[in-house]
């Protein structure tokens, strides 16, 4: 009985320790510069350390720093990591209608392609939006365990940002979205929000583990980041008081609570800095055109993060409401990280105003509601002293966060799929 105890516990060790096949899908990888493709090379760069790693993408089209010939499939090997691009359609991002041929053509191709990879697991994202539904489908003629990495919730997001009309088109996806859910051997979502609606859809808690994005955390010994006086000048103006939104203006954020509410602020001396770019961006200009302290600014070089996100006295997250769960803003954990405290416009379900509450970084106020915002802001701003508080907060915060953490428990997950 011990000797075959002794003999069990050596075959578990060597199934937990042996080199994994990952089949990883996902539209977007380098030298693609969308935040998913970012995300994918960070996990492949984590998973790679022990394991093999095949990516399935598409061409390069998001604002890519180089561009790819078309070819039916093309093989680049870089270490243990092989990336295997399909010739889908490369249209560029600010062509909505047309970008649907990228993803059309990705998965017509993509589905036949993953069918010849040996592999171990499979492993999907969501681009296209609909990648989950085609991991699911690829796992299952393939025999193999599927993880599913939710990294913005459709179709539930485009029902949300009025992308797509509810309707026939909707229910379909949705059915074949809960499909993929239940065929999941588990659900990797990004904050406990995104696990809620997850599990509100039917699907067994224990399957749905949360793994957040997080951010590179320095150890506290280490020297605070060269800033840039030129972007934060930039940033700062001549104004007292300053609010920073810096990312996507895509269709989730309250946008118009933000602009009212500043118009609101203009004669206390406190601005409203929109840093980045989106699909709402050009309208959120028109509404704030006469407005002297409403400023949009393009996206700063990577190397210039570390100064965008000191610059301000207060960041703003801002979800809609009805889209809790649905994105769930990875920015959050460089702010942390910068030490700064955030001003949350979204529904208390949100990770932003619940880790916020708890932990004493943020302060929510509810999407629509402008008085309480302007109150909260002139407040913020008349008392340094709680704006310290809240920065101390997010700093002791901040190494919970840390990225390398997290991704270890992402790389544990796909471990265990596997033993299972």
């Amino acid at each position: 009985m011990a000797r075959r105890f002794v003999e069990t516990r050596i075959a578990e060790r060597s199934l937990y320790n042996r080199r994994m096949r990952v089949l990883l899908l996902n539209l977007y990888v380098a030298p693609d510069t969308s935040a998913t493709a970012k995300m994918a090379q960070t996990v492949v760069d984590a998973l790679s350390e022990q394991h093999d790693v095949t990516v399935l993408c598409g061409r390069p089209s998001y604002d890519p720093t180089e561009r790819r010939p078309w070819r039916l499939w093309q093989t680049e090997q870089l270490g243990r990591v092989r990336v295997i691009r399909v010739g889908s359609t490369d249209y560029p991002r600010y062509q909505m209608k047309r970008r649907v041929l990228n993803y059309l053509s990705y998965v017509a191709l993509a589905i036949p392609r993953a069918l010849l990879v040996p592999c171990d697991v499979v492993l999907a994202m969501t681009d296209p939006p609909f990648e989950g539904i085609v991991g699911a489908f690829v796992a299952l003629l393939k025999g193999q365990p599927y993880i599913y990495n939710i990294r913005d919730l459709y179709p539930d997001m485009a029902l949300g940002g009025a992308i797509v009309a509810p309707g026939l088109l909707s229910r379909i996806w949705e059915r074949l979205h809960r499909w993929a859910l239940r065929r999941a051997t588990r659900v990797i979502v990004l904050g406990d929000d995104m696990r809620a609606r997850i599990i509100g859809k039917g699907i067994e808690a224990s399957r749905v583990a949360v793994v957040r994005d997080g951010a590179n955390i320095p150890p506290p010994s280490a020297r605070p980041p060269q800033l840039d006086r030129e972007v934060i000048r930039a940033i700062r103006g001549d104004f007292q008081f300053v609010l920073l939104h810096a990312g996507n203006l895509g269709f989730y954020g309250d946008w118009e609570t933000l602009v009212a509410s500043a118009r609101q602020l203009a004669d206390d001396g406190i601005s409203l800095v929109f840093v980045g770019d989106g699909a709402q961006r050009a309208r959120l200009e028109a509404q704030a055109a006469d407005a002297r302290n409403i400023r949009f600014l393009d996206f700063f070089p990577e190397s210039k993060i570390p100064s965008v996100l000191a610059a301000p006295d207060v960041h703003v997250i801002s979800i809609k409401k009805g889209l809790e769960g649905v994105v769930v803003p990875s920015k959050l954990y460089g702010i942390l990280g910068a030490g700064k405290p955030i001003v949350a416009l979204a529904t208390a379900a949100t990770d932003a105003v619940s880790l916020g509450a708890r932990q004493g970084f943020s302060c929510g106020i509810a999407p629509g509601d402008v008085t309480g915002l302007v109150a909260l802001v002139r407040r913020l701003s008349g008392d340094p002293s709680e704006v310290a508080k809240m920065s101390l907060a997010a700093r002791n915060a901040a190494p919970d966060y840390d990225r390398v953490v997290e991704l270890k428990k992402f790389v544990h997950i796909v471990e265990e799929a596997v033993r299972a």
